[in-house]
C-alpha cells in the first residue's frame, strides 16, 4: 500500500463509517462495477472526505469512508442509487457485514519508525 492509498482527511473531529464484510462464494456479477460506482458517487456527496478499502483473498474486506458530519452520512445513506446497491449487496454479494459509525477525535500519521 502506498501513501496515495490513504485518504486525506482534515484535522479532527470528523466521522468514519467502517464497513466490514465477508463476500459470498457466488460469482460477483456486477460487484466490482458497483463498488467503483459507489466510490465515484460518494466522492460527489457534500461532506465526503475520502475512503480507504482493502479485501483479502478469503473475501473479507473493510472499507472506511470519512465524512464531515453525521448529517453527511445520513444523506449518503439515503442516496437512491446507494440504497439500491445496498439492497443488492444484502441479497447477492455479502455473506455477512457489519457497519459502524465512529467520531474521529484524534488522528496521527507518519513514516515507519525504523526509517
Amino acid at each position: 500500500m502506498s501513501s496515495e492509498s490513504f485518504a486525506t482527511t482534515p484535522e479532527p473531529p470528523y466521522y468514519a463509517v467502517i464497513f466490514a464484510s465477508q463476500r459470498t462464494d457466488a460469482d460477483p456479477l456486477g460487484y466490482y462495477e458497483a463498488s467503483d460506482r459507489m466510490i465515484e458517487l460518494a466522492a460527489q456527496q457534500p461532506g465526503f472526505l475520502g475512503v480507504e478499502s482493502a479485501r483479502g483473498a478469503d473475501g473479507f474486506g473493510i472499507t472506511v469512508s470519512y465524512w464531515e458530519s453525521e448529517a453527511a452520512i445520513h444523506a449518503w445513506k439515503h442516496n437512491a442509487e446507494h440504497t439500491e446497491v445496498r439492497k443488492r449487496g444484502r441479497l447477492e454479494w455479502y455473506e455477512h457485514f457489519e457497519l459502524r459509525v465512529a467520531k474521529v477525535e484524534r488522528a496521527f500519521a507518519g513514516p515507519r519508525a525504523d526509517r
